[in-house]
């Protein structure tokens, strides 16, 4: 299935939980990362007309300062959390990612196909309307709809 040809998602998440998911996605089909960004991903919902987004990752709390995006997957929808937690219960989650003392989660983004890409600088990608791109000082703080690069 073909995805979303306007919007993408750009989404920083630590390194390891990238790690993990790639292997969650081999094994299991897809990764949820948890949130509490639940408007933006309403709004995502809304746009992508059910076909999945392309998701940039950048790879947060790594020990590099690289300002890159080095992975990729496929955005497939989102649930609502209940009472924090993913409504599947660890299936989905990183073993990491229950361990990672953040508490209660808004929603869950699923995510598919994730792996390793060759870096792209944060600096190439565009916010969703926007007239230019980041620029070199840029670093995603939290997921981010933006344009298809």
């Amino acid at each position: 299935m073909d995805s979303h040809p306007e919007i993408a998602l750009l989404a920083p998440v630590p390194a390891d939980l990238l790690e993990e998911g790639e292997r969650m996605c081999e094994v299991k089909g897809k990764v949820a990362f948890g949130t509490r960004a639940w408007e933006l991903f309403r709004r995502l919902d809304d746009m992508r007309d059910g076909l999945p987004v392309d998701v940039y990752f950048y790879a947060s709390h790594s020990d590099t300062l690289d300002r890159v995006v080095s992975w990729r997957g496929r955005y497939v929808g989102h649930v609502e959390g209940v009472d924090g937690k993913h409504p599947a219960g660890r299936r989905y989650r990183s073993p990491l990612a229950l361990n990672d003392g953040s508490g209660w989660w808004a929603v869950f983004w699923e995510v598919k196909d994730l792996h390793q890409i060759d870096p792209i600088p944060t600096a190439n990608f565009r916010g969703y309307g926007a007239q230019k791109e980041y620029g070199a000082s840029f670093v995603p703080e939290g997921p981010m709809i933006i344009e298809h690069p």
